[in-house]
């Protein structure tokens, strides 16, 4: 028996005598979780069994008081021991099939013993030694398997900086309680365990294997220097995981003080929220927060207008006829995306602040109670030094105060004397309970007409005029939309043609005076509000994490850091995928300046996991830009395959075939440019193969046969992809270079593109040694 084989055997036993005493204590995890549950479940039945109520003084009420709220906490801290003990479980259960996937052996200076150190996705302590069998891999000491090679080697713990020699790093892939394979390696990550995890086939969701994380995405889980950390990625460096890690990380680190819903993540669609939805519980923490950007300017200005989303928008770009008004629109679109349009808005603030708010008329019963100019009057008469947020503050104050005067006129008026006439039994039966508890009635009837005709009156012009108080508290006495159509009358672009702004300005006034909201003016337009009305900031939420930020507009950036003024920002892109190029620069290049005075950390992940080293040198050739070196890892593969036909019909047999051909993957996804072309396809195909469309509105990610536009397959990876018809006709502008090398990246394993006609100068661009011919 070799030294391998004596080692094999070695570490078996160490698994399964490991395995013996988990299963043991999740025998008792299980008996502690049961009998938990059931004493939850009386104290929730017998709950107000055990509470002394007693409210005939105040002395007894407030020992009554007393008593509930001891009965509540009580409760609370059995709920919180259970969900601790559901936690627990749940991660021994994980640890059973795979207790640990790494080995180090660590020498500390000074010592003489070598520790042993495994390293799994929990801790897992031997109850009678309190000896640590499995380190969590989030634990200080883990770092050294990520960062370090054989040899010298130091770790950040609570008390100080522990320095020593790294003398071995070993690797496993354990399942179901058996090694399947072991490496020993003097690098980072052995490539070894990388070649295994990475010829996997895609699932319907992300997996988070932190066993492969490697030592660039290791800085970026467990960087906590600055307040903003932007981490620019190539296509497929795991940098969306290693956001999901550093999530876990955080929490792990800072479990008595940060809890899962006070992280948030905007994600670049819904669909991808539930591609990565079980990443954070497969390492046994809650999820954070999850919203794309587009819900919430829906959530924000939806009850006021149709709300472009940007794919929308995207679609629109792609499909229109190329002519002035997409031209303009393309303009529009940079300009309001930029800096120089929130100083516009800044400046026009300015002017607001001393004239020019508009106000809408308050009516009641179809008459006007408070004309328009009577609001802006009272406005512009207050203190022009107070903020336009607390002077409609003041504004609305007084408005609830006229209301007062209001009641008592509209109470001698003929309209209440007939509601209190035609008022139902049950209305009246309503009305004479809620005196009634006001003590100013003792009898079962109204017995005095005059104090009767009184107080109804006053009830039903209370009720009647609830709507008008509901819209001065919500500002719907501000002409939000008119206000910002006028933006566009009293400024000029500093950059922009004067008949370029008109333009821009005309199509915008008409829009919004259809109720429609462009995509490009709904952060602008909710900007613009926010600072008349008051900023609703959000003091609660202490992480942002933003993936896909190259497709943040830098208008977009400063609102976000206005939104959440207390966070720290992790935010993911790759100026490569910045399909929205008609977009002022990207989130990425925005983001310097609006942390300048802050302490920003970058890191930069060139290399690419995901795909084939065949496919990422194929599509490393696409770009423009060469400064950024992409290194592939090297996972070998079929080189891509560019397949020529005479029509579109032979395309969409070339595809049939070429599916049929591909070995049993669980994901094949056929890319097309746009929604609309998605749609034809589909139309052409869904006879002949089991496929399924996605658009802007699919919610979930499915295994299978998908047929998607570019621009929604974005951060998500397919086992195979097919371009649907990269002719020269189809991408041929150079905006769209992004846009193609985005789907292209999407492969993990084999690319194939089809085309008609001439192939588009993208592919032609690319050595000719770099993929086949068909």
């Amino acid at each position: 028996m070799d030294q391998f084989e004596i080692d094999l055997t070695e570490e078996q036993a160490r698994i399964n005598s490991v395995i013996k005493k988990m299963k043991q204590n999740l025998s008792e995890l299980r008996a502690q979780a049961s009998s938990m549950k059931t004493d939850i479940v009386s104290i929730r039945k017998n709950f107000w069994e055990d509470v002394t109520v007693n409210l005939d003084d105040a002395v007894e009420a407030g020992e009554t008081a007393t008593s509930i709220k001891q009965q509540a906490e009580f409760l609370a801290e059995k709920e919180h021991r259970h969900k601790h003990l559901d936690r627990d479980f749940k991660n021994l259960t994980r640890l059973v099939e795979s207790p640990y996937f790494a080995r180090i052996d660590f020498k500390e200076d000074g010592d003489d013993e070598v520790e042993s150190i495994y390293l799994g996705i929990a801790s897992y302590i031997d109850q009678n030694t309190d000896e640590f069998l499995v380190y969590d891999w989030r634990a200080p000491i883990s770092s050294l398997y990520y960062d370090y090679s054989l040899g010298s080697a130091h770790f950040t713990a609570p008390g100080g900086c522990i320095s020593g020699e790294l003398k071995l790093k070993r690797q496993f892939i354990i399942k179901n309680g058996f090694i399947k394979a072991m490496f020993d390696t003097g690098v980072t990550i052995g490539d070894e365990l990388l070649q295994e995890v990475l010829g996997k086939q895609s699932d319907s969701q992300m997996k988070s294997i932190v066993a492969t994380i490697q030592q660039e995405q290791n800085k970026v889980i467990r960087n906590e220097k600055g307040k903003l950390l932007i981490v620019q990625g190539t296509a497929g460096s795991g940098k969306t995981s290693a956001a999901l890690q550093r999530v876990a990380y955080l929490l792990y680190k800072y479990r008595d003080s940060l809890e899962a819903e006070e992280i948030l993540l905007f994600s670049p669609n819904t669909m991808f929220n539930s591609y990565i939805r079980n990443v954070l519980p497969e390492l046994g923490e809650e999820n954070m927060q999850q919203t794309t950007f587009q819900n919430y300017l829906q959530h924000s200005l939806g009850n006021e207008f149709e709300v472009e989303d940007l794919f929308t928008q995207m679609e629109y770009m792609l499909t229109a006829k190329n002519d002035e008004s997409l031209l303009l629109r393309k303009k529009a679109t940079k300009y309001k995306s930029s800096f120089e349009y929130m100083e516009m808005i800044e400046d026009y603030l300015k002017y607001l602040s001393k004239q020019g708010l508009i106000f809408n008329d308050i009516l009641f019963r179809g008459e006007i109670l408070f004309k328009s100019e009577e609001i802006y009057s009272y406005f512009y008469s207050l203190d022009s030094a107070i903020t336009i947020t607390n002077r409609i503050k003041l504004l609305e104050e007084w408005l609830l105060d006229e209301i007062k005067k209001v009641e008592k006129r509209e109470r001698v008026k003929q309209w209440v004397e007939e509601e209190i006439q035609f008022l139902s039994k049950d209305e009246y039966q309503f009305y004479f309970e809620k005196l009634s508890k006001q003590k100013r009635f003792s009898q079962e009837t109204f017995d005095d007409y005059d104090r009767e005709q009184e107080l109804l009156s006053k009830y039903v012009v209370k009720r009647n005029l609830v709507a008008v108080k509901k819209g001065i508290k919500s500002y719907s006495f501000i002409n939000m939309k008119a206000i910002y159509q006028q933006l566009f009358e009293l400024s000029q672009s500093k950059t922009l043609e004067k008949n370029d702004w008109k333009r821009i300005g005309e199509y915008t006034v008409a829009e919004i005076e259809e109720g429609k909201i462009p995509y490009e003016d709904a952060t602008p337009f909710l900007y613009l509000k926010e600072k008349i009305e008051g900023f609703k900031v959000n003091t609660t939420v202490k992480y942002v994490f933003i993936d896909e930020a190259q497709d943040y507009s830098a208008f977009q950036f400063s609102f976000l850091k206005h939104l959440f003024p207390n966070a720290k920002f992790t935010v993911l892109g790759d100026s490569n995928q910045a399909i929205y190029a008609h977009q002022s620069y990207t989130g990425l290049g925005a983001l310097s300046q609006l942390f300048e005075e802050e302490k920003t950390e970058k890191i930069e992940l060139n290399r690419s996991y995901r795909s084939t080293f065949e496919i990422v040198n194929f599509t490393s050739e696409m770009l423009v830009n060469k400064d950024t070196e992409i290194i592939p890892f090297n996972r070998q593969g079929q080189k891509p395959v560019v397949i020529k036909k005479q029509s579109i019909d032979d395309i969409i047999n070339g595809i049939i075939e070429k599916i049929n051909l591909l070995p049993e993957y669980k994901s094949i996804a056929i890319i097309c440019k746009t929604a609309e072309e998605s749609n034809t396809v589909y139309e052409l195909l869904k006879g002949f193969i089991d496929v399924h469309l996605v658009d802007k509105r699919s919610n979930e990610f499915d295994k299978g046969i998908v047929i998607i536009p570019a621009y929604l397959a974005k951060g998500i990876e397919f086992d195979a992809v097919i371009i649907f018809n990269a002719s020269n006709t189809a991408y041929e502008a150079e905006s769209l270079r992004n846009l193609f090398y985005t789907a292209c990246t999407r492969a993990m394993h084999e690319l194939s593109i089809f085309y008609e006609g001439e192939l588009t100068s993208f592919v032609k661009d690319v050595s000719r040694d770099l993929y086949i011919e068909e």
